[in-house]
């Protein structure tokens, strides 16, 4: 794995030339393992050669590899059912339910990884920062983020807190086989934006305006957010994860200098976190066709890619360097099947160009998108032969 020039060369978020590495000692993240347990899936032979984590590793896969972000949620009437009552945040800490959750659309869709069912705001909840998902609205703060004070009175995320999260990641890999479960996180930018705007932001003025007019108080909230997501991940990863995935929702909001010089190294040291277990890491944005390598560059394996950006023409900005994932339109799961069925077929042929190619949506599946679309999906994808 790289590192980018701004955070080996240049001048890190801190202000000081580093590494980004060795930071998961700054928080209190357990004690340290040099690799995944010999149990772990990824270790006892379960999904280390799977579709999924061979494309990852840049391997012939004995099928295409397919997932779809947001594949456990709203699309599915076997979810709405079993939310009924149930609040996000609440659904998010009930293992049984997460796990349940989790597994829906594997059993479902026959998708070649189940996605943890979770959410980015859960280690601040978890820290206890109060924090609550608003239906219609999104992740609510009851107090935003915007000085250094407040910076300093956030609690610290401890690893015992993260143990419900552990316990939903053994009972789902108790119950998927060999299909691998993939891990998540939100990234620093992404969630720091949630905390200081206090809400979902259309510009995300805030964060931008810290970056530079308070760049201590930026840097002291980003490192909190990156180790709390770090741990997030690793646990994750540790409980029976096989792969972790860093979502940067807002990093389309940033040009290529900010995010390089205010956030690539907040992405790095959360991805500290869990560089020593060996499992594939994956970097996805919305809107970061222009920083596609700053975001290879904080040190993953697979590049996510949204709909905006062709992947032939992603896989020649990283210079054939990774495996891409992507880029279904989600718009187009509710056109006629002729042209969805089009669309699928251009973006398989767009991916071959990389070194691997994970087909999955350039975002999340839409609420109302009709499930058997997905299940139809899935088929046809599995139904073209590896190159």
């Amino acid at each position: 794995m790289t590192l980018s020039a701004a955070a080996t060369n240049g001048t890190a978020i801190d202000g000081t030339a580093n590494s980004g590495r060795a930071h998961s000692d700054t928080a209190d993240s357990g004690t340290a393992h040099n690799s995944l347990d010999a149990g772990h899936p990824l270790m006892d032979g379960r999904t280390a050669d799977s579709p999924l984590i061979t494309a990852y590793r840049g391997g012939k896969p004995s099928r295409r590899p397919v997932w779809f972000m947001r594949q456990a949620g709203r699309s599915l009437p076997e979810y709405l059912k079993v939310r009924e009552g149930v609040a996000m945040l609440d659904s998010c800490l009930r293992p049984d339910l997460a796990s349940e959750i989790t597994l829906q659309p594997v059993r479902r869709h026959d998708v070649d990884a189940a996605i943890f069912f979770s959410d980015i705001v859960i280690p601040l909840k978890l820290a206890g920062v109060g924090v609550d998902i608003v239906p219609g609205v999104g992740p609510v703060l009851d107090k935003p983020v915007r000085t250094a004070a407040d910076v300093a009175a956030l609690p610290q995320l401890s690893w015992e807190a993260l143990e419900p999260i552990r316990e939903a990641v053994r009972l789902t890999v108790a119950e998927l086989g060999s299909t691998p479960l993939i891990g998540f996180a939100g990234a620093p930018f992404t969630l720091a934006a949630y905390m200081v705007e206090g809400k979902p932001s259309r510009d995300h003025l805030g964060p931008r305006t810290m970056m530079h007019a308070d760049p201590e108080t930026w840097t002291a909230l980003a490192n909190w957010a990156a180790d709390a997501s770090g741990m997030f991940l690793r646990a994750q990863l540790e409980a029976g994860a096989s792969a972790g995935q860093l979502f940067d929702s807002w990093a389309g909001s940033l040009g290529l200098a900010d995010y390089t010089r205010f956030v690539a190294p907040a992405s790095a040291r959360a991805l500290d976190h869990v560089r020593h277990l060996g499992a594939p890491l994956i970097h996805f944005g919305t809107g970061t066709s222009e920083l596609l390598v700053a975001m290879r560059d904080v040190g993953v394996d697979v590049v996510g890619v949204d709909y905006r950006l062709p992947l032939d023409e992603a896989n020649r900005r990283l210079g054939g360097t990774v495996p891409l994932q992507g880029n279904i339109d989600p718009a187009l799961l509710s056109a006629p099947w002729e042209i969805l069925e089009a669309h699928v077929r251009d973006v398989i042929k767009a991916g071959a160009s990389a070194p691997g190619h994970v087909l999955n949506l350039g975002h999340g599946v839409p609420p109302e998108t009709d499930a058997a679309v997905l299940t139809r999906v899935v088929e046809l994808i599995h139904s073209i032969a590896p190159e």
